[in-house]
């Protein structure tokens, strides 16, 4: 890589990070780009070099984060097959990774959950698509389960993955804002408990 896209990832990275902070803040109609590029550093003509628009930043920032905590997942499931964890460390790895990234990344996590149920949004079929992806990944540990052995319904597993997912993020989220005395290995763990448990009275 370049230097030229080197500092233009780095640019984009700091600019994705003002918006998370802003946004979370005060919402996304009430930042500005002013603002945006005042918090990141940079010139306002340096916003729009990167991006078309506020909107445009936005529906990007919302894809980057989705692919990064996609990518979690997937490197989790990997490694956990890699040690011959099965299903269960599979999943037990992919909570730990999303318990993780809401850790590193609790204004995106917030601004994810919100805008994932406002569908009048311009960048609601990107969020939508990126969504997908992140469950495909427990879809695919979910459906290697039948490989092994475990009877899991085919027509049960993409509800399942939902909401493993949809869980994990949640409960992420309110450790986070509600019981942030609480280290990561006890949420891990109980969170892990409860769903292994359901998961396993599903399949036997």
């Amino acid at each position: 890589m370049d230097s030229s896209s080197t500092r233009r990832q780095n640019t984009r990275r700091k600019l994705f990070a003002a918006a998370v902070t802003l946004i979370a803040e005060q919402g996304f109609s009430s930042t500005t780009v002013d603002e945006i590029a005042e918090r990141a550093g940079v010139a306002k003509g340096t916003v729009y070099y990167n991006f078309a628009s506020k909107t445009d930043l936005f529906e990007e920032l919302l894809r980057h984060g989705m692919e990064l905590l996609t990518g979690s997942l997937r490197a989790a499931a990997e490694e956990a097959a890699e040690r011959g964890g099965g299903r269960s460390g599979a999943l037990d790895a992919m909570i730990r990774a999303e318990l993780d990234f809401v850790a590193r990344h609790p204004s995106l996590a917030q601004l994810y959950v919100a805008e994932l149920w406002r569908t009048n949004r311009a960048w609601q079929p990107t969020l939508t698509r990126v969504r997908q992806q992140a469950v495909e990944v427990i879809e695919s540990a979910l459906r290697e389960a039948g490989a092994e052995g475990d009877p899991v319904s085919e027509s049960d597993i993409p509800l399942t993955a939902s909401a493993v997912f949809g869980m994990v993020l949640v409960a992420a989220l309110d450790w986070r804002s509600f019981q942030p005395e609480r280290s990561v290995d006890e949420v891990h763990a109980a969170l892990s408990r409860l769903l292994q448990g359901r998961l396993n009275g599903a399949v036997r």
